[in-house]
């Protein structure tokens, strides 16, 4: 990399064509100017100007050497500008959340970037564990998780708590016991069903639920598109579990049947990001849109 002193002094030299006066503007004495331009000509391998006694010509390697020096200038003072200025209405917001939140809260967010057209939205559907990884490595800006992180290296915020709802098919008959019901019908999967079970089981103090082990439930059927998890409940085949949110945006609830506990079980949601992380001035108004959609 050239010298970034050496290059001032050549540009200086070049746009006032005098080493004395160049040596006066720079405060340096005139073998001092010579010494820089020396340096710089050792760097490149090159003879950047033609030495005439008390004047000189710039060569052709001089000239790509001033104008690639002028460049340097212009970008880092352009550089400079947009450090100065942080735009809340303009650049990537990313956000990693569970299938269903995103469901929820993509359009919500939608209405932002038709507001302020340079607003880009990310969203990545991911599981707790791999959404915590893409913070802590730098993929993505912030996430929202059920679990409260590691506070060593996150900052994290309570957003609300979410309904988690147990769904089987409307025409299945639920005066029997919960567990045998589950585990005759069997379990439509999904990515996030083996972690929603276990808090359902645990929180719903239903005896038959707390007693049944979520491994013995038989999985007839796995998805990974949120949108489509309870198209088969629909049409009379197994059960899932989701939370309430997702459920509020199936096309055919008259179809479907979510059983009532005693006592709701609820997640409680966390929005998160990397430990001590300043973001830019436009998560500002993305944030507010997310902590007031549960509020």
């Amino acid at each position: 990399m050239l010298n970034p002193v050496w290059l001032k002094t050549f540009i200086t030299l070049v746009d006032i064509g005098h080493f004395t006066q160049t040596a006066e503007k720079l405060n340096m004495t005139q073998p001092g100017v010579s010494q820089h331009v020396n340096k710089l000509e050792e760097a490149c391998g090159y003879n950047l100007i033609k030495r005439e006694k008390k004047s000189f010509s710039i060569t052709e390697q001089g000239r790509l050497v001033y104008n690639h020096a002028k460049t340097l200038i212009r970008v880092e003072n352009s550089l400079f500008e947009q450090l100065s200025y942080d735009d809340p209405f303009s650049g990537k917001c990313s956000l990693a959340c569970s299938g269903s939140v995103a469901l929820f809260l993509y359009p919500k967010l939608l209405k932002l970037q038709n507001q302020h057209s340079n607003i880009h939205i990310n969203m990545k559907a991911a599981p707790n564990h791999e959404i915590l990884t893409d913070i802590k490595n730098g993929i993505i800006d912030q996430g929202i998780v059920t679990d409260i992180p590691n506070e060593s290296f996150f900052d994290f915020e309570e957003l609300g708590k979410e309904e988690l709802c147990l769904i089987v098919p409307q025409e299945v008959n639920v005066n029997n016991s919960w567990g045998q019901l589950l585990l005759d019908l069997g379990l439509i999967d999904h990515p996030d069903a083996e972690h929603y079970l276990s808090m359902y089981f645990r929180q719903s103090k239903k005896e038959d639920l707390t007693q049944l082990d979520v491994t013995s439930i038989r999985v007839i059927g796995f998805i990974n598109q949120i949108n489509q998890i309870l198209e088969p409940l629909a049409h009379g085949i197994g059960f899932t579990i989701l939370p309430k949110s997702a459920v509020d945006c199936f096309h055919s609830l008259e179809r479907l049947k979510v059983l009532k506990p005693q006592q709701p079980v609820v997640e409680t949601l966390y929005l998160v990001r990397k430990k001590n992380k300043v973001l830019p001035a436009r998560y500002a108004s993305f944030n507010s849109i997310i902590q007031k959609a549960w509020s």
